[in-house]
């Protein structure tokens, strides 16, 4: 489905915005607000110049059912939800695997974290069924964090993933952390992390004890 085929010929009443100034609100690149336009979560059209312009009640209408989401979530509505634990301090990766979350596994609380101090303290609090984490953090690095939990078994009960845009050899440094342990290309995350996400909640289901192979899931 092309990006031209789901604007409409004639705009709606109401303010608009233009992609970029969606994207800097929503703190997403402009591609994702585009992706979103694709899936019909906001109502675009074209001016007669040939510039694009989004619904600004479509953007409020979208924030609101984010944030009634994360209400949602934090309540655990359901009894025991499994939990997800995502530690990013890029707000796009955030808003990205939030709206992957909702889509993919909408019965899943993800809790979110932006440094490497905050996320080793939730993660202490929630005992996450998985745990999200990029390498390069403010505070304490992903690298340090891997080390420290398998330093400490009795504290690692999750399954863990890395998410990083370093590519081979700029993970070399970090290989004695990464051993064994799932890593997800943030190039190819919309399409791997759901399917790895997928695997590990079902191996959580069937065996919560379980840690998961070393499962290369991308290629740099």
């Amino acid at each position: 489905m092309s990006f031209e085929n789901n604007f409409s010929s004639v705009p709606p009443s109401g303010e608009h915005c233009t992609t970029i100034e969606v994207a800097r609100e929503l703190g997403m690149a402009v591609r994702s607000v585009q992706m979103m336009v694709d899936r019909g979560e906001l109502e675009a059209w074209k001016t007669p110049g040939g510039h694009r312009r989004i619904s600004r009640v479509s953007v409020d209408r979208w924030l609101a059912n984010r944030r009634a989401g994360r209400r949602g979530s934090q309540r655990g509505s359901p009894a025991n939800p499994r939990r997800v634990l995502f530690i990013e301090d890029s707000a796009h990766y955030q808003n990205l695997v939030s709206l992957m979350m909702q889509q993919h596994f909408p019965e899943v609380s993800l809790h979110l974290a932006d440094d490497g101090i905050v996320g080793l303290a939730m993660y202490g609090q929630l005992q996450p069924d998985v745990l999200l984490l990029d390498l390069l953090l403010p505070g304490i690095d992903g690298a340090t964090l891997l080390t420290s939990l398998r330093a400490h078994p009795e504290l690692n009960r999750s399954q863990l993933v890395v998410v990083t845009s370093l590519d081979e050899e700029q993970r070399r440094p970090y290989a004695f952390a990464l051993r064994d342990i799932p890593l997800v290309y943030k190039p190819n995350l919309v399409t791997d992390l759901p399917r790895l996400l997928g695997e590990l909640l079902h191996e959580g289901d069937a065996s919560p004890a379980a840690a998961p192979d070393a499962r290369p899931v991308t290629s740099s």
